[in-house]
């Protein structure tokens, strides 16, 4: 755990640090996972399909296809959800811009089960 300044002027200091250093960090795992997925893209395109897959001298890779969900048809999808009561086949999440974009109508009268709250947050900004 990182020993915090004193003076909150030095803690700000410290956070615009600590910040960049993530930032670039983050940009070396974004450029690492451009490289991962092209790996995994050239040996799908190139394993032979009807292989086992392929052996190195500490790991082996092999293609497997799996079925995964996805949305078709949206209308038809929630009036199924609404019908069954199936509510658990979405993510609890909203979209924080369209809800924003809703509220900030002029005739808008919010939106029903939202309601806001005070995130606390800091903003770091050059001297």
């Amino acid at each position: 755990m990182t020993k915090f300044p004193k003076s909150m002027g030095a803690c700000a200091d410290l956070l615009y640090t600590m910040r960049e250093k993530r930032l670039a960090a983050d940009k070396i795992a974004e450029e690492l996972k451009k490289q991962e997925t092209a790996l995994i893209n050239h040996i799908i395109d190139n394993l032979d399909k009807e292989s086992s897959g392929a052996i190195g001298k500490h790991h082996k890779v092999r293609v497997v296809t799996k079925q995964k969900p996805q949305i078709k048809d949206f209308e038809a999808l929630a009036k199924w959800v609404k019908k069954t009561g199936r509510f658990d086949v979405f993510q609890r999440r909203l979209s924080e811009t369209a809800i924003m974009d809703t509220l900030a109508q002029p005739r808008s009268k919010g939106v029903p089960g939202v309601e806001l709250f005070n995130a606390v947050t800091v903003s770091l900004t050059k001297a």
